[in-house]
């Protein structure tokens, strides 16, 4: 079996800006947004990483720009003349970063912690990102004290570094059943797990033998809220296991229903006798999404 071709040159070459033609306007506000900042702070300490992506040079020597338009307005900024590109080989009109899988969070503790291990100073990464050094120590120490199954069930989410100082109150039983709640009810935020922790009794909590208190909230009333938070989590993985057969169940009824509603005869029928019935039908047929 023959290899499908290349896109692109394997190796960069360095152009001259002046010969790279940009592929759309620069939008408004650029400059001031975040990611300009970021980008501009980040080559300015490390240099360019991503290479900018331009298409086959034309007769005068141009290179029309695919990908890379923020970076290059940011090359241009800093005062450079020359830029690592990799060249398409195909005329096709393709975006390279059409479809970008962000990182995880966990994925983004592990390529900090392993920069850190290779010399490169928290301070340094703070730097080329353009955040606070508190941010950067937040990350690097983000699965300290978090047990092993709860971190596994975080490994593809997106959430707050600020997490994992409120999982770190909790015993390892206690996170891995907070974890698969905030998951399975997709709520990953620090919110949600102050609330989970306020409704922890205290002897799955780290370090607290005594009831917690809370401003405005009696002993009763955190009692209570902690046995009414332990019902509705069982609650929750209980409609947990039956939501797949609910849906393909609610969705063969609308098929049917809207079959029924297609016939002339039931449908004089329905307006005739039941037309309360008819009215919920119709409802249910035109419903797009679960929410509505």
């Amino acid at each position: 079996m023959s290899r499908p071709p290349l896109g692109f040159v394997p190796e960069p070459l360095f152009l001259e800006l002046s010969a790279i033609l940009p592929s759309r306007k620069t939008p408004e506000g650029l400059f001031a947004s975040r990611k300009f900042k970021q980008i501009l702070a980040s080559i300015e300490a490390v240099g360019l990483i991503e290479p900018l992506s331009v298409g086959k040079p034309s007769r005068e020597g141009q290179y029309i720009l695919l990908d890379g338009h923020t970076r290059l307005v940011a090359l241009k900024q800093l005062g450079f003349d020359k830029a690592p590109c990799l060249v398409a080989t195909d005329d096709e009109s393709y975006t390279y970063n059409n479809r970008v899988n962000r990182l995880s969070s966990i994925q983004e503790h592990l390529m900090i912690r392993r920069a850190v291990e290779r010399g490169v100073t928290p301070e340094k990464l703070a730097k080329a990102l353009d955040v606070d050094i508190s941010h950067i120590i937040k990350k690097l120490n983000l699965l300290d004290g978090i047990c092993p199954e709860a971190a596994e069930l975080l490994r593809d989410q997106t959430f707050s570094a600020n997490l994992g100082a409120v999982l770190r109150k909790l015993k390892p039983t206690r996170q891995v059943e907070c974890v698969e709640l905030m998951v399975s009810a997709n709520n990953i935020t620090v919110a949600y797990a102050q609330a989970l922790v306020a409704a922890t009794p205290s002897n799955l909590l780290v370090g607290e033998t005594k009831p917690k208190k809370m401003t405005g909230v009696s002993a009763d009333q955190m009692a209570k809220m902690e046995r009414e938070m332990g019902n509705l989590q069982e609650q929750f993985k209980l409609a947990e296991q039956t939501y797949g057969q609910d849906i393909l169940n609610l969705v063969l009824a609308k098929g049917y229903l809207a079959k029924l509603m297609a016939n002339e005869a039931i449908l004089r029928h329905l307006t005739r006798n039941h037309p309360d019935v008819l009215n919920e039908f119709d409802s249910i047929v035109r419903m797009v999404a679960l929410d509505k």
